[in-house]
């Protein structure tokens, strides 16, 4: 998951092309916004597909299926991602070898937090520490300090997501929560934020989104390949199997990170990572809408809270005093 690393070299060819990043970023504010809530929906369709997996397939296999299928497909699809490399100098190889390790890093970190701590669990502490590890990270990278709108609206979606997903705890319902599952699942937040903030980096430096997504994706697909070798594949031979594994693969990889990228070429990392809060918002109406799952008054407004938060992050400032909540030479 994304971690905007290292400070940024200041070259003059960077610096020339952050500008012209930049200036895209401030003049079509909805072009980042909206392709990244696209992707967060689809990625609200992730948990209620991985339900109607077999009875046999793990978690962490289908967790695994998906991430090959979708990380090929983005590399073996666009020319740029096979060619980054090779575009790439030193300094931005060693962010896409770091970029592709921390993509891996979140179903790692995530579907063993599910299973010691519990998917509401799991959820809030994984998805809400993202867009704060991005701020810290961005912040340590010399990315300039965030922003005290960002800061406000992201604390504000952190606590409508807390309260609309653990709901139904608030409501009366039994937590559980394990110390090492919450390290896990603060390590997934720390992974997402961390190939986030790469993939931001190396998109603001001039390369394609699409080939940035597509390396970063297709090199931890080859990383997680023996993972999914070494298990039981039997569930895969299966027509429902092989239909969840396109279905996350093809929709909720390929797809929706071709969106991701996309939206990261006209807005921060910190920001992308506090839209994405929306997810868990479209899985809870999912379970409602397509499961017959109910929610508590407590979800409903931790759902309000998410939204309104989110479309403070959404609409762009006015005035003299609208700004891109990172600075350009970043």
């Amino acid at each position: 998951m994304p971690n905007r690393t290292s400070a940024p070299a200041r070259l003059v060819s960077r610096t020339s092309r952050t500008s012209r990043t930049g200036a895209t970023r401030r003049n079509r504010p909805l072009d980042g916004p909206l392709p990244i809530l696209t992707a967060a929906l689809i990625w609200g369709t992730t948990g209620t597909a991985a339900s109607l997996a077999p009875a046999g397939a793990s978690a962490v296999g289908i967790g695994a299926a998906a991430l090959v299928l979708g990380g090929l497909l983005l590399l073996l699809s666009t020319r740029s991602a096979r060619n980054l490399p090779r575009a790439c100098d030193r300094r931005e190889r060693r962010l896409l070898a770091l970029g592709a390790v921390a993509v891996v890093g979140y179903p790692v970190g995530f579907y063993p937090a599910v299973t010691r701590t519990g998917v509401a669990v799991a959820t809030v502490i994984a998805l809400g520490s993202a867009p704060v590890f991005a701020g810290l990270l961005g912040w340590l990278a010399r990315q300039g300090r965030p922003s005290s709108r960002w800061a406000g609206a992201t604390a504000t979606a952190v606590l409508g997501c807390a309260v609309l997903v653990l709901g139904p705890q608030l409501d009366g319902g039994a937590t559980t929560v394990d110390l090492v599952g919450v390290l896990l699942a603060a390590l997934a937040g720390l992974s997402y934020a961390a190939y986030s903030l790469v993939g931001s980096e190396l998109i603001t430096r001039g390369h394609p989104s699409a080939g940035v997504m597509g390396a970063m994706f297709g090199g931890a697909a080859l990383l997680v390949l023996p993972v999914l070798l070494l298990g039981d594949l039997g569930w895969l031979a299966t027509a429902r199997g092989a239909a969840v594994v396109l279905h996350l693969g093809v929709v909720t990889t390929f797809l929706a990170y071709r969106l991701f990228g996309h939206g990261l070429r006209h807005t921060s990392a910190r920001t992308a990572t506090t839209l994405t809060l929306a997810e868990p918002a479209v899985a809870a109406l999912l379970g409602v809408v397509a499961l017959g799952e109910r929610l508590p008054a407590a979800s409903w407004a931790g759902l309000a809270i998410l939204a309104a938060a989110i479309t403070v992050l959404t609409l762009p400032t006015s005035g003299r005093r609208r700004r891109p909540d990172r600075s350009p030479t970043t």
